[in-house]
């Protein structure tokens, strides 16, 4: 893990971007109190990514046609998630 400043990381970008993309942990500190992990994004950390829009569009079509299950208590949510 190499933990750097934010003005060596500005002044350094595409070294410690490929240093992440090799595999390395690297820390920006910013300030005192505040640093940032820098990780690098793949197709699955993408929330609204193709697959996930698809299940929304499907979902909203069930929610249009009533097609809806109403829950009341945290127990039936439990239920439901196989908790």
């Amino acid at each position: 893990m190499l933990v750097i400043s934010s003005r060596e990381f500005r002044q350094n970008q595409r070294l410690y971007f490929d240093k992440v993309d090799k595999g390395e942990q690297i820390i920006v500190q910013r300030g005192k109190d505040k640093a940032y992990v820098l990780t690098p994004v793949t197709e699955n950390d993408l929330y609204f990514n193709a697959a996930m829009v698809k299940r929304i569009k499907k979902s909203l079509k069930q929610a249009e046609k009533g097609d809806v299950k109403s829950m009341s208590s945290s127990q039936e949510i439990k239920e439901l998630l196989g908790l």
